[in-house]
């Protein structure tokens, strides 16, 4: 059986458009690639580690278990729900009612402050779950990913054997890292010369 590698195994560079999506971000922070599986939240102190890097807790806010059982659980309808919309298929019901939930557990509130420059628009998240603001957080970027300008660029990585999700930034892009395409292009330069090899045998 597959034993999941740990976020410590290789460092991986961000697929693109995680920079701007938490969600794709957290999508990806499981996948599978040549080498293996690959998970990076493998326990709530990782989980509490990528929630800390990507500022949607506070630093001293650590997750128990039932919190990591709530963004696993996010992790995964949010990779059904995308990889759904990338099939044209429907997904399954339970997938939609986790990010539903997820979106009703901390809503966001919208209010006006006044700063030494005028009137500033702000969103406030109630302040006594954060883990929950956090993942309602990283539903509403679900649904911009699902719904929005992004839906139309999303992918999964073409290099066989992985699964990662990316943006696309251009038509022609088709791997999630260079390392993929990388790889992709040595498999084929080896398979052409090989190939010239046999012809000339």
């Amino acid at each position: 059986m597959d034993t999941a590698e740990s976020s410590t195994a290789t460092p991986l560079l961000q697929a693109p458009g995680e920079d701007r999506h938490g969600a794709l971000a957290l999508v990806n922070t499981e996948f599978r690639r040549p080498s293996g599986p690959y998970d990076g939240l493998g326990d709530a102190e990782s989980a509490t580690a990528w929630l800390n890097d990507r500022g949607l807790v506070p630093p001293g806010v650590p997750l128990d278990a039932r919190q990591l059982d709530r963004l696993l659980a996010l992790r995964r309808s949010l990779r059904e729900l995308l990889d759904a919309h990338l099939d044209g298929a429907s997904p399954v019901p339970a997938a939609l009612s986790t990010l539903n939930g997820a979106l009703a557990a901390a809503p966001a509130v919208h209010e006006i402050r006044w700063e030494d420059s005028g009137p500033v628009a702000a969103v406030c998240r109630p302040a006594g779950d954060p883990v929950g603001a956090a993942l309602t957080a990283l539903a509403e970027d679900g649904v911009e990913l699902l719904t929005g300008a992004p839906s139309g660029r999303l992918s999964t990585c073409g290099a066989p054997g992985c699964t990662r999700l990316f943006i696309r930034n251009h038509g022609a892009r088709r791997w999630c890292s260079d390392r993929c395409g990388n790889r992709v292009r040595a498999a084929r330069h080896y398979g052409d010369h090989r190939s010239a090899r046999d012809r000339s045998a």
